[in-house]
């Protein structure tokens, strides 16, 4: 039988010192990110967010604390982000006429312009709609950063900018990426209206 409060003790730990291992080895990602994602809001383009399971999740997340707001001390207008994994519709129809693996490139093929930031998050660095995504993006003349974690996959190649969390483990990774999205929104809101 587990071990409740050992479990729970361990899991905290296991965050606590995968987010200072982040502060260790991301932190001049992270601010390139925010000069990245700033710079490209400044020129009047968008940030477009994509991922699966709960990297999905993570996509609308951090797309809504850019469209709506995070830091509630700011007033400001809504900032173009877009989380490629919320309309149903073109997902479904993309997996049915086009193949799950290229759903995400023919939304960035649609909706990517010169300029505009992809913003791909993976566990693994592996998915292959989120590797052929980068590739549309770069198609596009758009920046592309990764959110990744692990080795940094095949992704970490196709990323002008890969931020990868030191850690193995999927729900530190993905804690680690919520952390840093919400890192790089806030700075992003205080710099262009703080």
């Amino acid at each position: 039988m587990v071990d409740r409060s050992k479990f729970i003790r361990e899991s905290l730990e296991e965050s606590a010192a995968t987010k200072k291992a982040i502060l260790n080895s991301c932190f001049e990602d992270i601010s390139r990110a925010v000069t990245i994602v700033r710079d490209a809001l400044k020129k009047d383009n968008k940030i477009l967010f994509c991922g699966n399971g709960g990297s999905a999740a993570d996509s609308q997340h951090i797309a809504t604390e850019f469209t709506i707001r995070l830091n509630h001390d700011i007033k400001r207008k809504g900032l173009p982000a877009i989380a490629l994994t919320t309309d149903t519709s073109a997902l479904t129809a993309g997996g049915n006429d086009i193949g799950f693996e290229n759903t995400f490139a023919r939304l960035v093929e649609a909706l990517g312009r010169k300029g505009d930031v992809l913003v791909g998050i993976s566990t693994s660095g592996n998915s292959a709609n989120i590797l052929l995504a980068a590739d549309k993006a770069h198609e596009n003349g758009m920046t592309v950063i990764g959110f990744l974690g692990k080795d940094g996959g095949k992704l970490k190649a196709k990323c002008d900018l890969p931020i990868i969390v030191p850690s193995d483990n999927t729900q530190r990774i993905q804690e680690g990426h919520i952390t840093i999205g919400h890192i790089v929104s806030e700075l992003v809101e205080m710099e262009l209206f703080g």
